[in-house]
């Protein structure tokens, strides 16, 4: 079977928003679905008819040649811009797959799409018709500058989705103690998802028509191709019945509700009831959004979202660990209404067992990171700083995932399937490409080493992945001296960041280069004077140009030059730490080359969604004690109103920014 996908850029959006520059697949998002049959060959031309960008293509969850895999330097060659690559490979085993660019952050932009490879006998559960369902994420905002809010730490995405958290949001929630309490164990706010989407998609559109007659039993081939987004499953038509993950089969299973991870996907058969028109709806897990695809004709009968995800409480993100560990003396997850991923209850219809002749090699990998820094790392170390390891083939692989956030990571390997150890059938665990490792929560997954090359194994959510949470498995046959090219992945690019105010008795502020682990920046404090014997103004100013590199989330260490038209002080070096204390609240000590010591403590108070309190509190040896306190209201992502009452400037209000 041959297929040729064209790669462009054009203006594109789904319906009822205002269509932007976009990357699309033969004009389209998502590409098409390409149809295959166990035993072909497939053929696939990719043409980049890009201006100026390199792309790729990854065939994801696809038992193929290493050559073949689409990731950009470590197996396949990047497409040029005006340039094509082939793709040939064997079609070895059925299920419901995709396809998407692994360059850069173009799989947001539009780069995906869908690939069903039918068995050679048929499918072992008959249907009366199925239909390809891509789920995804959609935002007018550029990607990169996606990535740049996210690593600046700002907290506007949950400001516009609601999902924010407040000393009154948790008033109003009856969780001050719990607000409290995470505040007192260093645990930045509670976050379902990083980014706030201006939509939620199926096949490209908000809500599509699939049709169908009463009684037609339908074959739903459900793929998550979201950037960054999990979604809850739901159907009007009644419970879902699981009769494939990611692409095996597994033995049917019903669930009314189901969680579905970024990369994963599932196989579903539904009934279209007697008459009416029926709601099978796709719900963002952090509550903001939904899309539909209609079945039948009628009276609408729709499905229901799940109750929003408590933020404020522990218990929503949790259960999803309590799951992956012990289900002893728990409900049903299948009939929860914010559910665990499933696997605990899939079963394949085939034995799944590894000889247990091969030899075994365990390993513990930490899913590590941090929001506020965007950081995101494995056993603490993003790919740049340790992104290989090792295996030998012949060797079963048993990983033990042990997730230290409150972020779910769906984690997937290239050109392997995997066994899910959750649950109490191992002889028939389910085998998966992609698997979700839920929050503060421990996931076990082993697969047999029997390829040769370097494969790619990450966190899908695709600004974490590029955050850091990659490692690439590499076959030792390769040689001892053999390095894989992890390309773009082992980058730490710089992100140009500013923020700051300007006041009617001050500004204050800092402009810097920041990549994953150090900031390169200049800050300035200038007090705004009223000259009584001349009728001017008059500048006192303090302006720090530094280096200060994040050893952690809690500790950072800074080193650099101090400028000042301060009578009583000099220029001078400086060095310090700044360490972050219980409840959130920063302090600092920084000493410089006259001896003179600086001791500061800042905290800022959520009271609104909008409306901050913000202190400060300073000792300085050389001066005396300074403070400030005031409020910072947000208008828009990038302006707030602050007023300020400052010990050395005094009272005054003005324009804060953020870039």
């Amino acid at each position: 079977m041959e297929y040729e996908l064209k790669i462009a850029e054009e203006y594109w959006a789904p319906a009822g928003l205002k269509p932007i520059r976009a990357l699309t697949l033969n004009g389209s998002i998502p590409g098409p679905t390409l149809k295959f049959r166990v035993g072909d060959t497939a053929r696939i031309t990719v043409r980049n008819n890009l201006r100026n960008e390199d792309t790729s293509i990854h065939w994801h969850g696809l038992l193929l040649p290493n050559a073949q895999d689409g990731v950009p330097y470590l197996t396949t060659p990047s497409i040029q811009p005006g340039k094509s690559h082939v793709f040939e490979f064997p079609l070895k085993h059925p299920g419901t797959y995709w396809y998407h660019s692994h360059t850069g952050l173009q799989k947001q932009r539009g780069i995906y799409g869908s690939i069903v490879i039918e068995p050679r006998e048929g499918e072992a559960i008959h249907a009366d018709a199925e239909h390809v369902l891509v789920l995804s994420d959609w935002t007018h905002e550029n990607p990169n500058e996606v990535m740049r809010t996210l690593m600046r730490g700002s907290d506007w995405y949950s400001i516009k989705k609601g999902n924010d958290q407040s000393i009154s949001g948790a008033i109003k929630a009856g969780a001050l103690k719990d607000y409290f309490q995470r505040a007192r164990s260093r645990m930045p706010p509670m976050d379902v998802s990083d980014v706030a989407y201006d939509a939620f998609l199926i096949n490209g559109q908000k809500q599509i028509e699939l049709g169908g007659k009463p009684g037609d039993k339908i074959r739903l081939r459900v793929i998550n191709a979201a950037a960054s987004s999990y979604f809850y499953l739901s159907s009007s038509t009644g419970p879902l019945t699981i009769v494939a993950a990611d692409g095996p089969a597994v033995a049917p299973v019903k669930s009314k509700r189901l969680l579905m991870g970024i990369a994963e996907t599932y196989d579903l058969i539904i009934t279209v009831p007697p008459s009416g028109k029926w709601e099978f709806r796709a719900t963002a897990q952090d509550g903001s959004g939904h899309a539909s695809a209609y079945l039948g004709r009628g009276e609408l009968h729709p499905a229901q979202d799940p109750r929003k995800p408590d933020l404020y409480r522990m218990d929503d993100m949790l259960s999803g660990a309590l799951s992956a560990m012990d289900m002893d003396g728990i409900s049903d997850p299948m009939e929860e209404d914010r559910p665990p991923a499933p696997y605990v209850k899939l079963h394949s219809t085939t034995p799944t067992e590894i000889s247990p002749s091969a030899p075994r090699r365990t390993l513990e990998l930490r899913l590590t990171g941090s929001m506020e820094r965007y950081i995101w790392s494995i056993n603490g170390k993003t790919a740049r700083e340790d992104g290989v390891i090792k295996i030998s083939r012949g060797e079963v692989l048993r990983l033990e995932f042990i997730n230290d956030t409150m972020m779910h990571h769906p984690m997937h390997l290239h050109g392997h399937f995997f066994r899910v150890i959750d649950g109490d059938n191992d002889s028939h665990a389910p085998l998966k490409h992609t698997v979700d490792v839920p929050p503060m929560g421990r996931r076990t997954i082993e697969f047999l080493a029997n390829d040769s090359g370097d494969w790619l194994f990450h966190c899908h959510l695709l600004y974490h992945m590029h955050a850091g949470m990659v490692r690439v498995f590499s076959y030792d046959d390769q040689g001892k001296d053999h390095v894989p090219d992890l390309g773009e992945m082992a980058e730490d690019p710089l992100y140009f960041m500013a923020s700051g105010n300007i006041q009617s008795h001050m500004s204050m502020g800092m402009v810097s280069l920041m990549n994953q682990r150090n900031d390169f920046m200049a800050t300035w404090d200038v007090g705004i004077h009223h000259d009584h014997s001349g009728g001017g103004h008059e500048y006192d100013y303090e302006a720090d140009i530094i280096w200060k590199h994040h050893v952690d989330p809690n500790f950072r260490t800074l080193f650099g030059y101090r400028f000042t038209n301060d009578e009583d002080a000099e220029d001078r070096f400086i060095g310090g730490v700044e360490y972050r204390l219980p409840y959130m609240i920063w302090s600092g000590l920084i000493i410089d080359s006259e001896g003179d010591a600086r001791i500061t403590a800042t905290k800022g108070f959520q009271l609104t969604s909008r409306l901050s309190f913000l202190t400060n509190l300073e000792y300085d040896t050389g001066s005396s004690v300074s403070w400030s306190a005031g409020l910072d209201y947000t208008l828009t992502k990038n302006f707030s109103l602050i007023t300020e009452y400052d010990s050395d400037h005094g009272f005054g209000a003005g324009l804060g920014f953020r870039f």
